[in-house]
Formats: structure tokens, sequence, C-alpha cells
């Protein structure tokens, strides 16, 4: 048997035999999580942000509202995620006398940082829809928030998949951080593996290719989504 095939034992050993298992599906679990519930969160963020943007700046208050949104995209869009998974958990939760667990903390921060990215892409979004359409609404008597929310901000959605699943694509990736804050993540558990049987090579391999996997499999739904959106345009 070659080397690398004492590898590969070595790997299955801890992988099966000493539950290695359950540390991976934990912290497959916990990426998705943070992941998708942290891209939730950022689409709500983005698409208020946005729409304050965008929002006509006659009047004082939607001035401050988008001086308030620029200077939090700013912040955010300026620092790493790392920096803010660190800042989040060892100072300002403790100063404000919050105690909530790791993988919570890493969901509000990712929801935080991906909402500043979202709301540049869903303001894209929003401008490419036909500036006719909130006309149309507001012909009929419908004021300018339900236009948006209505009409503008669905159409623009679809303009922006393609991008929105770029967006959860990056996040899945980046969740790779989160054991600066002790959250246990697909990383945390392959490094446990390499620690146990004091080879790195398999677990990381392996953990390149679940993560190539879920990539794939991201970007297939989202194509498919496209294709059915589109399918739905030509019927209707």
């Amino acid at each position: 048997m070659g080397n690398f095939g004492k590898k590969i034992l070595k790997f299955w050993e801890i992988f099966y035999k000493y539950n290695g298992y359950n540390r991976v599906v934990t912290g497959l679990k916990n990426t998705l999580y943070i992941a998708t519930v942290g891209l939730a969160i950022g689409i709500v963020i983005g698409t208020l942000i946005a729409i304050i943007e965008v929002f006509p700046k006659y009047k004082r208050l939607p001035r401050i509202l988008d001086g308030i949104c620029r200077f939090y995209v700013g912040l955010f869009r300026g620092t790493p995620i790392v920096v803010q998974l660190l800042v989040a958990y060892y100072v300002v939760l403790p100063l404000l006398g919050i105690n909530i667990p790791a993988v919570n903390v890493c969901v509000l921060v990712f929801g935080l940082n991906s909402g500043a990215y979202v709301s540049e892409i869903m303001r894209s979004g929003i401008m490419s829809v036909d500036p006719g359409q909130m006309e149309a609404g507001r012909a009929l008597g419908l004021s300018y928030r339900v236009t948006m929310l209505k009409i503008v901000v669905p159409q623009a959605v679809k303009n922006i998949l393609p991008t929105l699943g770029n967006e959860f694509i990056a996040l899945i990736k980046e969740t790779s951080v989160v054991s600066f804050v002790g959250a246990a993540d697909l990383y945390v558990a392959f490094s446990y593996i390499g620690s146990n049987s004091y080879e790195f090579m398999v677990p990381y391999l392996v953990m390149a290719l679940i993560y190539i996997a879920l990539v794939m499999i991201i970007a297939t739904l989202v194509r498919a989504l496209e294709r059915s959106l589109r399918k739905s345009d030509r019927s209707n």
C-alpha cells in the first residue's frame, strides 16, 4: 500500500470508527445554517437600504436615513468579515452584557455583512426596472412604498437572481472563518480529524471537495430557478 493509501486509512479510521463524521455533519449543518439565514437577513436589510437609497430626497428624513445607510454599507464593506466577527463576539456583546451562542453571533454578523452587499445588488436591480412600472403603480393610486414592494422589487429580484446566488456562494465559503469565535464548521471538523490522525492532506482534500460540491449544487439550483422564471414570464 502506498503512502497516500495509508493516509486515506488513517482518515477513514478517525472519520468512521471514532465518529469523526458526527463533527463533519455538525459542521456542515452550521455552515449551511449560517450562510442561509445570514443571506435571508441580508436580503431583508439590503432591500430596505436599497429602497431608502432610491427614495426621492426631497425631505430631511430620507436624507438622514440615506446618510445612515451609506455609513452602514461603508462600515461593513470596508472591514473584513473576520474582524467583524471578532469585534462583535469579543468586544460589542461583552460590553452590552449579552451572551449568545457563537453560531448565532455568526448568523447575525454574516447577515449584517451580507446586507451591505445585497443593498448594492438590490439597488442596481431596482434601477434596472423600467421607470414606467413605478409610474403605472402611482397612476393606479398606490403609494410609493406599496408600488415599490409589490411591483418594482419583485421584478428587481428576477434581474439580480444570479448575483444573489453568487452572494450565497460567497457566504458559504466565508463561513470557514467562524472558527475564530469558537463556532464549529467544516474547517473545525476536518481540522479535528487531521489533528487526531496526524495527517492533514486527506481531510483538507475532502473538505475542499465538499465546498466544491456545495457551490455546484447552489449554482445548479439558481440556474434552474432562472429557467423557471423565464418560462413563467413567457407564459404570461
